[in-house]
């Protein structure tokens, strides 16, 4: 069969063309339309709406000057920071107004108020008589000089820093009526130029008045109602409270980039420390914006408003008591035996179940008076001894080295290369884990650590290095936050003292009696918390809520409320828990319980005494060259549904350097006149 010849169809490329050109055109003449109609809609119809919306985008703002800040209130709603008012004297500059009109302005003024000129810098008084003096400040350049700026070889900017820097020092050896001038001048040169300087806060009646008087003289000097930060309990937990700058100290240097960043000018009132600081975002009020018209108008476009008001988990009145307490046993201590190198104590409270922290205080004695010192509770750490035994038994428990019951003779224990370690009162004899606990025995704690390395203890053994056994200790300490930040919502705080390498297999056994590294009393207060909550580790807290503010003296609409947060859980079993808690009840319950008697019984108490070995410079010289002895206690209540926790800590509270063996019992005093106020309080 013969194939066909497959015959190609012609194709007329004319029409295809002409076919794809009408389609094109077509989609060119729609998309034309589109364009059209967005036009005729923008320029028409919706005019005024873009016009508005291009005016919002295309305007220069700025900002007026900080408006109060929000109050801060205790858990029961009592103010504990408040503003107060201030009379204040302003300068905005007026269009039109030259340089002497403004020296001219700042001299009268001079002659009515009292100033801080001291504050003036180098810089400051050469601007001062640059601008007094430009023409003889001109002949301080060559024309050389003054012709680079014709050439655009250099700005004027940069010119007029030649003739600055030209100025001899002794044309700067102003009277002090005159710095007091050239001060005022430099008040009311700094920032922009469009902006309300402070010149000063807080004056007296009669400069206020005279401002105010003579404003039509004064040439851009004005009076308004500034305002302060005022404390109603004194200085009842104010270092915590933290500070804020000053109308005329704005931003400091060293803050200048943190602020910045965050959108803030460089004459605002900001939060320099602690909760101030911390809470920033809420507690800075909103300023008024206003439109810039030229250089020296403005419009208001929007009202300034006071900060938010937030509400601390602080018991302001339960803070009060404490401090006091703390400062009456400073004092009695210190005239104690064997306190020679002891000088200050700390407390905290907490809710084991929230994190709340109900109280914190530090104080410190010099020369005899007492001062704050609850700074100290974030950033210095101490030796815990003994109240670390929960963890290390847990420790215990859980790698199979000790059985729940199991008994063990409490004997000086020897091993090779180190000095014989004993418990606190030499032979407890046969004890089991619980009365390890109640009677702070070391040597259940070294016999069971011996075991976690791999061993079993025999005396005279050398004990092996095991770095495994450092870190299972080391991961438990730091499951319940000790060791590690404790991420309390301050901007300050220390991670302890923890070795940077494990090296001889002895400090294990320090290590399990809180005798290798330190740690914060916050840090030993997450940790009993951990313990008495059950085994949350939570994060502890100063801010409950946040409130709106309010035009009147009561308190705002509530927009947040914190709740605990639980940064990890304890690997354990509820049996091992259960099991510690049971050995800190028998601390404070028990017969011979080394705790007896911190506590009230009534309240059900729980907890666990320590006393360490610290070492101390003595001289300043950079050389640890004197042994002490460290006390602290932690505990909490009732054990059965805990409310409240506590930890005290005395560092240096006694010494063995001396021919007396008296230890001072400044941390059990403390413990139990602060428990029986919290009763009281809370009953």
């Amino acid at each position: 069969m013969k194939n066909k010849k497959r015959v190609r169809k012609k194709v007329n490329y004319d029409k295809v063309i002409d076919k794809r050109f009408n389609i094109y055109f077509f989609i060119v003449l729609f998309l034309f339309g589109v364009v059209i109609f967005k036009i005729v809609d923008v320029m028409i119809f919706n005019r005024d709406k873009f016009s508005e919306q291009i005016a919002l985008l295309t305007y220069d703002k700025v900002f007026g000057p900080s408006t109060p800040r929000g109050r801060i209130y205790d858990r029961n709603y009592n103010i504990i920071v408040d503003n107060k008012s201030l009379k204040t004297i302003t300068y905005q500059k007026k269009k039109g107004t030259s340089n002497q009109d403004m020296i001219s302005s700042a001299k009268m003024l001079a002659n009515h108020i009292e100033i801080d000129y001291e504050k003036i810098t180098d810089r400051a008084k050469r601007e001062y008589y640059f601008a007094k003096n430009k023409k003889e400040c001109d002949r301080l350049v060559t024309d050389l000089e003054k012709d680079k700026v014709k050439q655009h070889k250099i700005s004027q900017k940069e010119l007029d820093e030649l003739k600055l820097s030209r100025i001899e020092l002794e044309k700067l050896d102003f009277s002090s009526e005159e710095k007091k001038i050239a001060y005022i001048f430099y008040l009311m040169n700094k920032g922009y130029t469009y902006e309300e300087k402070i010149i000063k806060s807080n004056v007296s009646d009669s400069e206020y008045a005279f401002v105010s008087e003579n404003n039509n003289l004064l040439n851009g000097f004005n009076t308004k109602i500034d305002w302060e930060r005022v404390y109603p309990y004194g200085d009842t937990f104010k270092s915590i409270l933290g500070t804020v700058s000053t109308s005329t100290q704005g931003i400091p240097a060293d803050l200048k980039d943190y602020y910045l960043e965050k959108g803030y000018s460089l004459n605002d009132r900001v939060g320099l420390s602690y909760l101030e600081k911390q809470y920033e975002e809420y507690l800075h009020g909103e300023k008024a914006i206003y439109k810039v018209i030229n250089s020296h108008e403005t419009k208001l476009l929007k009202e300034g408003s006071r900060g938010k008001d937030i509400v601390l988990s602080i018991d302001i009145n339960l803070q009060q008591e404490v401090e006091k307490i703390l400062a009456e046993q400073i004092r009695n201590a210190k005239g104690e035996a064997n306190t020679d190198f002891y000088d200050h104590s700390s407390v905290i409270i907490q809710e084991p179940a929230t994190g709340e922290i109900l109280a914190m205080a530090g104080a410190r004695i010099v020369n005899g008076e007492i001062v704050d010192n609850t700074t100290s509770l974030l950033m210095q750490p101490i030796t815990p001894g003994s109240v670390v035994k929960g963890a290390s038994m847990l420790v215990a428990y859980n790698e199979g080295a000790v059985k729940i019951g199991e008994k063990m003779l409490d004997e000086c224990v020897k091993v090779a290369g180190v000095s014989e370690k004993c418990s606190s009162v030499n032979n407890l004899g046969v004890i089991n884990d619980i009365t390890a606990l109640a009677k702070s025995s070391n040597v259940y704690q070294f016999k069971a650590a011996i075991r976690v390395n791999g061993q079993e203890y025999h005396r005279g053994m050398k004990l092996n290095f095991n770095q495994k056994a450092f870190d299972t200790y080391r991961n438990m300490y730091h499951s319940f936050g000790l060791g590690v930040k404790t991420e309390i919502d301050l901007p300050v705080e220390s991670n302890g003292y923890g070795a940077k390498k494990d090296k001889a297999s002895g400090n294990l056994l320090d290590f399990v009696m809180g005798q290798y590294e330190a740690y914060t009393p916050m840090q030993l207060s997450q940790y009993v918390n951990t313990i008495a909550n059950g085994g949350e580790r939570l994060v502890p807290h100063l801010l409950k809520e946040v409130h709106s503010s309010s035009s009147t003296d009561s308190i705002g609409k509530l927009e947040l409320k914190i709740d605990k947060k639980v940064l990890n859980t304890i690997d354990t079993s509820e049996e091992y828990m259960n099991r510690v808690k049971e050995g800190f009840v028998a601390v404070l319950n028990s017969p011979g319980g080394y705790g007896v008697g911190y506590m009230d019984k009534n309240m059900k108490p729980a907890g666990k005494t320590g006393t360490s070995q610290s070492f101390i410079d003595t001289d300043n010289d950079g050389v640890i060259d004197t042994e002490t002895i460290t006390s602290s206690f932690i505990g909490y209540a009732p054990y059965d549904n805990p409310k409240m926790s506590i930890i005290v800590t005395s560092p240096d509270s006694s010494h063995p350097n001396s021919s007396s063996d008296f230890a001072s019992l400044v941390t059990y005093r403390i413990t139990r006149e602060v428990t029986n106020k919290y009763a009281e309080i809370y009953k």
